[in-house]
């Protein structure tokens, strides 16, 4: 099984923001790959199709881990298994990355999930966010983006849900090989 994991904050005030474009991947995803609606399970917003469960964790980004600790612990899911659509600061605006076994790199949520399931052996589609402005990063993440960064952000969405089905289709090396060189 292979959980894909889309981080965000729960409240409809968070929406469009980039703290919670994880969310925003797989509402997407789950759009153009036909999986059926989310439903509440272990403090996340869970769509199940074949072998493939898109969790929106409900516990706020910071606490992100605890519902992930309980997803993986439910269906027994290896780290390998595991991979995260996340936002990342130290990635440019409409520029995406996907990596694996690296820190949390300051992110409070990839903090949260590496402290409860206890390792960072995981995968993550690590979208950027960094727009080069000189604001406070608590306060950029939490708001929503202008127009004309949204229009940037929506095309990238969108390229990271061909990614995500790309690996789905072809495993994650060779997905990594080829999205990670065109970035």
């Amino acid at each position: 099984m292979i959980l894909i994991i889309g981080l965000g904050n729960p409240e409809e005030k968070y929406k469009n923001t980039p703290h919670n474009i994880g969310f925003e991947v797989l509402d997407l995803f789950k759009e153009r790959f036909d999986f059926p609606e989310f439903s509440l399970k272990q403090n996340a917003l869970i769509s199940k199709k074949d072998n493939v469960l898109l969790v929106k964790p409900q516990t706020y980004m910071n606490e992100s881990g605890r519902a992930i600790q309980e997803i993986v612990n439910f269906y027994k899911v290896n780290p390998e298994e595991i991979w995260v659509v996340q936002d990342e600061n130290d990635i440019s605006l409409g520029k995406f990355k996907i990596s694996k076994d690296i820190s949390a790199k300051g992110h409070n949520g990839i903090k949260s999930i590496i402290e409860k399931i206890g390792t960072q052996k995981f995968i993550r589609f690590r979208i950027g966010i960094n727009n080069n402005k000189k604001e406070d990063l608590i306060n950029y993440v939490l708001k929503s983006f202008s127009k004309e960064d949204q229009e940037i952000i929506s095309e990238v969405i969108f390229e990271v849900t061909s990614a995500i089905d790309e690996a789905l289709q072809n495993g994650i090396e060779q997905t990594i090989l080829k999205f990670n060189k065109i970035q």
